[in-house]
């Protein structure tokens, strides 16, 4: 695919940190951006390289008025040696496409999809940090574009992708983060869009988010729509729970995201012989083992984050430490493992990583 890339006239002249510790996340975006247009009967067409820009939108657009939109979150990474690597973009393509089927969109091809993140890193490659922890945190995006009122699937839609330089994702980096259970809000329910990666589902969490973040805690633990008992996601990542010998994560039945690095942490655990259990677990399930000593370890796993320990749950007003508020080996392990298979300094015998550069 031949995509004819603009170069922007403020290469070099956009803000960034004094230090690659102060980046944050999601604070700085690099100079140029990935377009491609959909029109129904003509399909994909126009793959473009512009400067980092606003975008133009009819008022009447129905992403504005109806939802229809959805996005992905990868990285990349830069080796020591100078490499640059991503870490199983293909899981990220293949859920987009679920997303799309999800919200009756166009699903993007997958070749063009890669073959326009990877022009556009290149392209932008100065702008991919190298301290410890840091990478080039990577934002498709498709939107649908039709200027028309009516609840409908639009018939235009526009695939984006935007990239900026990242830190940890957390103020806490890897330390133990404090999560609070809300019983009064719920982030999906069964039959939605809650498996989707769509606008929404985010949206709808900021309110009780926000809340616990009032209480001095990082996330919400999230609990099922219907009886509000079981544990599902914590902010926007998946939860694990190491309860005796046993690493224990929610199933996917259609409510939670299906995450690339739960995919990766429960393909480690059962190579590593851990016995991993998908199962519905109670919010009261994971209280008790904490009081009788039997929660070990309590983590999330993300792409932003990578892993984040657990050391502390807030539950009906009460306080409920976890592992003794400490990272544990398994998250330890894990973390290093993955993030060692990014960064090029641990093998890759699953060919998750993908060289681009």
């Amino acid at each position: 695919m031949e995509i004819p890339i603009t170069k922007s006239s403020t290469i070099g002249l956009k803000p960034r940190p004094k230090s690659e510790s102060e980046l944050g996340f999601g604070k700085y975006f690099t100079d140029h951006m990935f377009l491609l247009d959909y029109e129904k009967g003509k399909g994909w067409i126009n793959p473009r390289i512009v400067p980092y820009g606003p975008l133009t939108l009819d008022p009447s657009a129905m992403v504005l008025h109806y939802g229809q939109e959805i996005f992905e979150g990868l990285k990349a990474y830069r080796w020591t040696d100078g490499t640059i690597a991503l870490f199983r973009p293909d899981k990220n393509i293949e859920r987009m496409n679920r997303s799309a089927d999800r919200l009756c969109m166009a699903p993007t091809d997958p070749e063009m999809f890669l073959e326009g993140m990877k022009t556009l890193i290149l392209l932008d490659r100065d702008w991919i940090p190298s301290s410890p922890g840091t990478s080039l945190y990577i934002r498709p995006t498709m939107i649908a574009t039709e200027a028309a009122l009516g609840v409908k699937p639009s018939s235009r839609y526009l695939f984006f992708i935007i990239l900026g330089p990242v830190g940890p994702y957390y103020p806490e980096g890897f330390s133990p983060t404090r999560i609070y259970v809300t019983k009064s809000y719920v982030r999906a329910a069964k039959g939605g869009v809650g498996e989707t990666k769509t606008g929404g589902n985010y949206a709808a969490s900021l309110y009780a988010a926000s809340k616990a973040q009032e209480l001095g805690y990082t996330q919400v633990l999230w609990l099922d729509a219907a009886e509000h008992k079981y544990v599902e996601e914590v902010g926007t990542s998946n939860i694990f729970f190491q309860i005796d010998d046993e690493l224990m994560t929610p199933p996917l039945a259609g409510t939670i995201l299906p995450g690339v690095t739960r995919d990766s942490v429960l393909m480690l655990a059962r190579e590593w012989g851990i016995k991993v259990n998908e199962k519905p677990i109670t919010i009261d399930e994971v209280i008790k083992a904490a009081e009788d000593g039997r929660l070990k370890e309590m983590f999330a796993t993300g792409t932003a984050a990578v892993i984040s320990p657990v050391g502390e749950i807030g539950y009906q007003e009460r306080v409920i430490p976890v592992a003794d508020g400490k990272t544990g080996p398994l998250a330890q392990r894990l973390y290093d493992e993955i993030t060692g298979i990014q960064y090029g300094q641990k093998k890759d015998p699953y060919g998750w990583v993908v060289k681009i550069g």
